[in-house]
Formats: C-alpha cells, structure tokens, sequence
C-alpha cells in the first residue's frame, strides 16, 4: 500500500449523490435532471400533502358528517374491582372520595369520576364521587357502604 492506492475503509463514505447543474460535459447541467418547466422544476418547490395537480382533492370533495357535543361530560371510570384492590392493599379502609382518585392516580385534579359496576365489592365503603351506575350503586349498598355524589 502507498499513497497511489489509499481508498477510505468499506461503508465510511456514504455520498454518492449526482451533482446536479455543474454544465453540460457532466451529462447533468441544464435542466439538472428536472425536465423543462412547472412547479417542480422551480427551486423551493414543496407538494402540500393531499394535493392532486390542482383536480379537487378528496378530504375536500368528500361532505363533513357526524356530530360533536360541545356540552358533553367525560369522567373517568373506576370500577369496583379497582376499589376492592385499593382496600386488599391497605390503601383505603371505609372512606373513598376524590382526593383518594387523585393520589392513587384513578383521576385528574380536572376530571370527574364515575363509578362503574366491573367486579364485586366485598368491603364496607362511603365512596363520594360525581356520578354512579346503578350496577355500582347497588353493589355498594349490598356490601354495607354508602354511596354518595357529589
């Protein structure tokens, strides 16, 4: 090996990119591979996404539908199997409220709680929250507990 065969080592160079608009004798001045005229021979040239040569697009020919309730009320579920784990692991003895929801990461500080009925409750409880199914009310007033909204 001498300075008349140095190449760098297998895979360190990477650029193999034509160059572009450098005259005519490289096969590649002109038009640099461009074709002649339109928007995408121009420089700066960007497609919007969705756009279809100027025919109408589809997300603009296809009609709005459904319907969004701006008063509409989300809640963040619990179920009464999830109460019962708190009270198997030492977390809550006889009283749930939204504070317990919010350390135990259940809810948000923003959020309103609903209690869903998924499980069986074998604790005593006064659970307070903002609203209960019947399935989950029922289930805790069969164990001995309190079912208080807020």
């Amino acid at each position: 090996m001498d300075l008349s065969n140095l190449q760098p080592a297998e895979g360190s160079v990477h650029n193999k990119n034509k160059r572009v608009g450098r005259g005519e004798g490289s096969g590649r001045g002109g038009t640099s591979t461009r074709g002649h005229k339109g928007a995408k021979s121009r420089s700066g040239y960007s497609k919007k996404i969705g756009f279809e040569g100027g025919q109408m697009p589809l997300q603009r020919r296809v009609p709005k539908f459904g319907f969004k309730n701006i008063n509409r009320k989300e809640y963040a579920g619990v179920n009464l199997d999830t109460l019962q784990t708190l009270v198997d692991n030492g977390v809550i003895t006889d009283t749930v409220d939204f504070s317990v929801f919010v350390e135990n990461r259940l809810a948000t500080k923003n959020e309103q709680v609903k209690i869903l009925g998924r499980g069986e409750l074998k604790a005593k409880l006064k659970v307070t929250a903002h609203k209960f199914t019947a399935t989950a009310k029922a289930a805790i007033e069969a164990a001995g507990g309190e079912a208080v909204t807020l």
